[in-house]
């Protein structure tokens, strides 16, 4: 079980490492439209799809769920909203690799941390220890990578402090989601006792929180598209690859936070600390990787290469910590 948990985790990652990708593929689309696109695509069709094939009727599982789960999912969905946004636009001023170093850096401590003491589950007992080891060890090969793109930025003339920012302030909300999970769990156990499966029923916390994180994000790409009359674009010459490749972003976001759903009842009952660094560690390097064959470093000095190859190890190493981490029993 913990076997299968830890591929769903990686499989994950590497969904949630090439999803930005296409961003920087699209040179026809704004940013808003892009976004605008991606977001329908991953925090309303697709959790609604889903949730219509496991439930049959959605409206009667979520009248039976328990209050103060939902207001979590509610509130902390919306919140993730805002990282979502910050998120974005860090990729389009820093680029895949530099961006998701920076926003997954604080993203995972945060993450992982968090829900044990939320949850009361955090002592130093031999499998958190090694947990934070790995966290601990993670954040080393993140701040390498970072130290790679700022001398990259500095060899290429455009350092960008306002993508810096951005970047920190996802790091910070994204983390919110992670925490919104953890708290709104008993919808799940809510779920399965109308007879579904595990997945199944997280799936109506999915339903909750991304629709919920849909609102911030539609409405300040509303905002832009009116600000900049970027919504002819989407009619324009070359639409339909740029909604083509906007809805597969989507789908492999969207893809990584189900995979994860279903990975972490597996993973044991810190499920949700353990999946977050591994998750997002994967998906690091999966888009360092893309970065790469975008060119990002092309033209980066040696000692931002050789950085980015030591940052590179060293998430390796972390992921092989945390995922120790799995195999130890509490005392």
């Amino acid at each position: 079980m913990v076997a299968l948990g830890l591929i769903y985790t990686a499989l994950s990652g590497i969904a949630n490492g090439l999803f930005s990708a296409p961003m920087k593929v699209m040179p026809s689309w704004k940013w808003e439209n892009i976004w605008l696109v991606f977001i329908l695509t991953s925090c309303l069709a697709m959790p609604a799809t889903i949730t219509l094939w496991s439930f049959g009727d959605p409206a009667s599982a979520l009248a039976v769920l328990p209050r103060p789960a939902v207001t979590a999912a509610l509130v902390f969905g919306f919140l993730w909203g805002f990282g979502a946004i910050l998120f974005g636009l860090s990729v389009h001023t820093l680029g895949v690799s530099l961006a998701n170093s920076l926003v997954i850096g604080l993203s995972s401590a945060a993450g992982s941390v968090v829900p044990l003491l939320i949850s009361g589950a955090f002592r130093l007992e031999p499998r958190q220890i090694v947990l934070l080891a790995g966290v601990a060890t993670f954040l080393v090969g993140v701040a390498l990578c970072a130290r790679a793109g700022r001398l990259r930025e500095g060899a290429q003339g455009r350092p960008s402090t306002k993508g810096y920012l951005f970047a920190a302030g996802s790091g910070i909300m994204s983390a919110v989601f992670n925490i919104g999970y953890s708290l709104a769990l008993p919808i799940a156990d809510a779920g399965q006792s109308l007879g579904v499966s595990r997945f199944a029923a997280t799936n109506l916390i999915w339903l909750l929180m991304l629709g919920a994180g849909a609102i911030p994000n539609i409405l300040f790409c509303a905002h832009l598209m009116n600000r900049n009359r970027t919504a002819g674009l989407f009619r324009s010459s070359g639409s339909v690859r740029n909604w083509g490749l906007s809805m597969l972003m989507g789908v492999l976001w969207g893809g990584s936070i189900y995979l994860y759903g279903a990975a972490t009842p597996l993973l044991g009952d810190i499920g949700p600390s353990i999946g977050w660094p591994l998750s997002l560690a994967v998906g690091l390097l999966v888009a360092n990787l893309m970065g790469v064959l975008l060119g990002e470093w092309r033209q980066a000095p040696p000692a931002a290469l050789r950085y980015m190859r030591a940052g590179i190890l060293t998430l390796l190493a972390a992921i092989v910590v945390c995922g120790l981490s799995t195999r130890i029993d509490t005392l």
